[in-house]
């Protein structure tokens, strides 16, 4: 079945109070961010100007979604030792929050507990999920739009779960 999936910004853009993504995955493939990866492993720089033109589209959403006094929180779960990846994404997050997004980082071990939805997604004002989708080896899937309340109850629940348990940014340090 074919699904108009709305576009990240036509998501945020639509928020009004909340939007919250969780994130699962210890190996992103995506496309867009090969270069900037390859970099990172070359160098061991990382983009980290939030103007630049890989990060501006990004952060002028977060922060026109931000400054309407829409809330937009950012939970990754992640396995220690943390893949290269992860050492990657957690370097380039100083972007994610200064743009406005509140981000948080807990240890797998310490989610052997909660029940999580089986895929990554976005939740719009706790009653609309945006599913990503990924492929065995990470890159982008079509993602998939749910309103389904059972769902977005399930959604709202973990997240919240993951939130109290989770390390803020600032404070989660990467050995």
């Amino acid at each position: 079945m074919s699904q108009n999936v709305p576009s990240f910004a036509e998501l945020l853009d639509g928020a009004h109070r909340s939007a919250v993504h969780l994130e699962m995955r210890d190996s992103y493939g995506v496309a867009a961010e090969a270069d900037a990866l390859a970099r990172w492993r070359a160098t061991g720089e990382v983009d980290d100007d939030p103007e630049s033109p890989y990060w501006a589209p990004w952060t002028r959403l977060i922060r026109r979604t931000v400054d309407r006094g829409v809330i937009v929180r950012r939970a990754r779960i992640v396995s220690e030792p943390v893949s290269d990846y992860i050492r990657y994404e957690h370097a380039g997050t100083v972007v994610n929050v200064a743009a406005g997004e509140d981000v948080r980082w807990l240890p797998r071990r310490r989610a052997s507990d909660l029940c999580l939805p089986g895929n990554d997604f976005w939740l719009i004002d706790g009653r609309l999920i945006r599913w990503n989708h990924f492929t065995g080896d990470g890159a982008s899937a079509p993602g998939e739009i749910s309103e389904d309340p059972a769902a977005a109850r399930l959604c709202a629940e973990a997240f919240e779960a993951v939130w109290q348990r989770a390390i803020p940014h600032d404070e989660y340090k990467i050995s």
